[in-house]
């Protein structure tokens, strides 16, 4: 019986297929923009995780500008009044679970490499012994090739990836000279590859050589901070707080820095990330309301169309429910033909994105496709379509057939 059903129902679409392409138009948009947005929401919140990884699970940032442990942002730094300088990495150095900190600076600046010039970002280390050994733990500053910035290179850089590949016209090589603020600088390292655009166009020099070329002062931008092993990362970072709300003379909630986990930064960046996700899926899918409009239009015009038709069904024994089923199924299938479709569409969709995305130097972003995102948007499609035929199934099966067989 449920094989009858599905042929009656392939039948009335296949003698519409100009109405039906034209019904199923809103339903694929909206199931092509949510599919590619969850696809490459799901992708973004990968490459946080990875992002995560790279940064370490001990590793706790402390960033100037109030907020408390829940709020802090390390990319604000540049954006508040408040500052953090070295007496800061100092006193947490001191801090009980702290193993070390260290605090670069970080600044715009123009970069000069065989007259073409580019304005970068500069991240600006410590060059201690010990500061190199804490960064060749970061995945961010690890040098893929030539050497780490010693205390000695105070006019010598090392470059982001991309800063070495493709950010100029000419590939810049280890040895080779650029030009910072118009002070000539030799490039002693280029860093890996991290796939984050922000280290992959950085240029680094020592924390002392920027501070005389900037006129800086003892400033940093954020703290970095190392946690010693058996030590709690959220409790140490809780002991930073208070005690360097107390070195700073503040009072509690007056605080003018912030102090957070690299889990709590990452679960920071996923939320901001899901809200979003979730206001451009909402817009989207007000295509599948469209969409449903679409289909219940076409189903009672359907329903009109087959009067007679189902009044001979109802005349040699067919139920009500027999004839309401006919039509929800083929709102169904409309909606899932168009569900199909979208899938399909979303999924090309999220990968151009994906390729125009790494044209950019943008590698983090990625399209992630899972079994559970196709099934959930062919069943969600399938459903707006089967609810769109409520209606006018209902009005087929309550169908007097005499009135019917007469129309």
């Amino acid at each position: 019986m449920i094989i009858d059903y599905f042929n009656f129902a392939l039948s009335g679409i296949r003698h519409r297929k100009l109405r039906s392409w034209l019904t199923m138009i809103g339903i694929f948009i909206g199931i092509t923009a949510v599919v590619a947005l969850i696809s490459i929401g799901q992708g973004m919140q990968a490459a946080i995780d990875d992002q995560f990884k790279k940064i370490g699970s001990n590793r706790i940032i402390v960033s100037p500008g109030g907020g408390g442990i829940e709020t802090s942002n390390p990319l604000m730094g540049g954006l508040v009044s408040a500052k953090l300088t070295d007496d800061d990495v100092k006193f947490i150095q001191k801090i009980r679970g702290v193993e070390f900190a260290a605090g670069p600076v970080i600044q715009p600046i123009k970069v000069k490499f065989k007259d073409e010039v580019k304005y970068l970002t500069s991240t600006n280390v410590p060059t201690d012994d010990e500061s190199v050994e804490f960064l060749k733990g970061i995945e961010y500053y690890i040098i893929a090739d030539g050497k780490y910035l010693g205390d000695e290179d105070s006019n010598k850089v090392a470059v982001g990836y991309e800063t070495a590949h493709s950010v100029f016209n000419n590939k810049i090589e280890i040895g080779d000279k650029i030009f910072i603020e118009d002070l000539e600088f030799e490039v002693k390292g280029i860093y890996k590859k991290t796939g984050n655009p922000v280290h992959d166009n950085k240029v680094s020099m020592s924390l002392e050589a920027a501070r005389d070329m900037l006129d800086m002062g003892d400033d940093v931008s954020s703290i970095f901070v190392t946690v010693k092993d058996g030590f709690d990362v959220h409790e140490v970072a809780e002991r930073i707080e208070k005690e360097l709300r107390k070195h700073r003379g503040l009072k509690e909630g007056d605080e003018d820095f912030s102090v957070a986990t690299a889990e709590q930064t990452v679960g920071m960046f996923k939320d901001i990330l899901a809200v979003i996700q979730f206001v451009l899926i909402g817009i989207a899918a007000i295509s599948l309301v469209v969409g449903g409009i679409g289909i219940m239009t076409t189903m009672y015009t359907s329903v009109i169309e087959r009067t007679h038709e189902i009044g001979i069904m109802k005349a040699v024994g067919a139920k009500n429910s027999d004839i309401g089923m006919i039509f929800l199924i083929e709102s169904g299938l409309l909606g899932a033909a168009g569900g199909i479709i979208g899938i399909i569409l979303g999924i090309g969709m999220s990968f151009i994105v994906e390729f125009a995305a790494q044209q950019a130097g943008l590698d983090i972003m990625k399209a992630y496709i899972s079994l559970e995102l196709i099934i959930g948007a062919l069943l969600f499609s399938f459903i707006v379509g089967t609810i769109s035929g409520v209606l006018p199934a209902m009005r087929a099966s309550k169908m007097n057939p005499v009135d019917a067989l007469r129309y």
